[in-house]
């Protein structure tokens, strides 16, 4: 019975890895220090609305055999409305993700240099920092295999391991436990934590892990008769991966307000309280953060593109290769020099602001076409739901959009 059960582990730790990186890690550090145990609860609701849109994505790319992008691209008709979409996807996953890919790079190196320092090696009058090229070097090789179960087991022990790193993490700390299930189920807004509590929703409900999902589950699941497998897949992967999320919280909870920016420093805040044993779990953890994002980011850009423009989405085609691989290097790069362009990330922000909303309200709509589903369309309660987080997700891609242009 456990055997079966770990062969059918699909998709699910991948998704949960992918909107664990460095920028969750990040925000949830800031969420612990600032708020305490108070918005818990934010990630409660960000972990149920991901679940409901993570299993109608897995869903649909298991019964249609298709990924999200190639329905989108076949199932609307009007030219004008088709050729917008296109465009919206390819600008907010595959140059967003092009825009985030040195932020998980750098993310990971983040966890080793806590741990190791930070070497350098001198190429001309130029520094380059040695860290970020490994982790580069790592995902290019797993992905280059093309081989799935390779990728996914490689990710499913990356997952179980930052779980592991935070979890213990969070447990060195010696949390309130009382005061953290208070903080899971009684909502609060503590002054000046709006901003945070929509960016704890943002940071886990990500519209490229649609995308992703769809395309993996596929990949992996060729029956209907393996949709229970996928439900349970994408529930305790979403789950676990709003645990870690968590374990953040609580363990920046821990110690005294003071300058922290980033789960590094939060390393380095927790040793004197809690002993070396606490900086060791968390750069692992953030390590593990970071290059599995490192890896997922690529691979989702180069299955949305594929999608869009109507090529085979093969992990061994030169095509699919050539998008993941521009991706990769262009993050390693501008994680070895340091290299920020914000006016990318800002574009790349107000696209995916966009799509996140318009991608929401598709995998809804589509979920209703018999035409794709045959008989596993939404139930009335999936759709109750659906509309609920297609509300939600306007909210944050409006935030998302203002908060580009400071007007929040």
């Amino acid at each position: 019975m456990i055997r079966k059960f770990f062969k059918n582990i699909g998709p699910g730790p991948l998704v949960a890895a992918a909107f664990i990186g460095p920028g969750t890690v990040t925000l949830c550090t800031l969420a612990g220090v600032n708020f305490g145990y108070a918005l818990l609860w934010a990630l409660v609701l960000s972990v149920l609305a991901t679940i409901v849109l993570q299993e109608m994505a897995a869903r649909l790319g298991i019964v249609s055999q298709k990924g999200l992008s190639e329905v989108i691209r076949k199932e609307i008709k009007s030219p004008v409305a088709r050729g917008l979409a296109i465009g919206l996807m390819l600008s907010a996953i595959v140059v967003g993700n092009a825009a985030y890919e040195a932020g998980n790079i750098s993310g990971g190196a983040l966890g080793v240099q806590t741990l190791f320092g930070n070497p350098e090696i001198v190429i001309g009058s130029s520094n380059f920092t040695v860290i970020p090229m490994v982790i580069g070097a790592v995902a290019f090789i797993l992905l280059y295999i093309g081989n799935y179960k390779v990728l996914e087991q490689t990710l499913v022990v990356l997952v179980i391991l930052m779980s592991l790193a935070f979890l213990t993490t969070a447990i060195i700390t010696k949390p309130d436990i009382l005061e953290v299930v208070k903080g899971m189920l009684i909502p609060k807004f503590p002054d000046k934590s709006i901003l945070t509590i929509i960016g704890l929703i943002g940071t886990t409900v990500v519209p490229y892990n649609l995308f992703l999902h769809a395309s993996l589950a596929k990949t992996k699941w060729q029956s209907k008769s393996d949709l229970s497998y996928a439900r349970k897949d994408t529930i305790i992967a979403v789950i676990l991966g709003g645990l870690v999320s968590m374990c953040i919280i609580i363990s920046a909870s821990a110690i005294p307000h003071q300058d922290i920016s980033n789960a590094s420093d939060l390393a380095k805040g927790l040793e004197p309280l809690f002993g070396v044993n606490a900086k060791y779990f968390l750069s692992i953890g953030l390590f593990a953060a970071g290059i599995t994002s490192a890896i997922t980011a690529p691979l989702a850009a180069a299955f949305v593109a594929s999608g869009c423009l109507g090529w085979k989405a093969n992990l061994k085609s030169p095509r699919f290769r050539a998008v993941w691989m521009f991706i990769l290097v262009l993050g390693v790069i501008f994680s070895s020099i340091g290299f920020k362009s914000i006016e990318i990330i800002k574009f790349a922000q107000v696209a995916n602001g966009l799509l996140l909303p318009i991608i929401a309200g598709f995998l809804l709509w589509v979920m209703n076409k018999r035409i794709v589903l045959g008989n596993y369309t939404n139930s009335k309660l999936q759709n109750v739901f659906g509309i609920i987080i297609l509300i939600i997700t306007i909210f944050l891609g409006v935030k998302g959009i203002l908060s580009v242009f400071n007007l929040i």
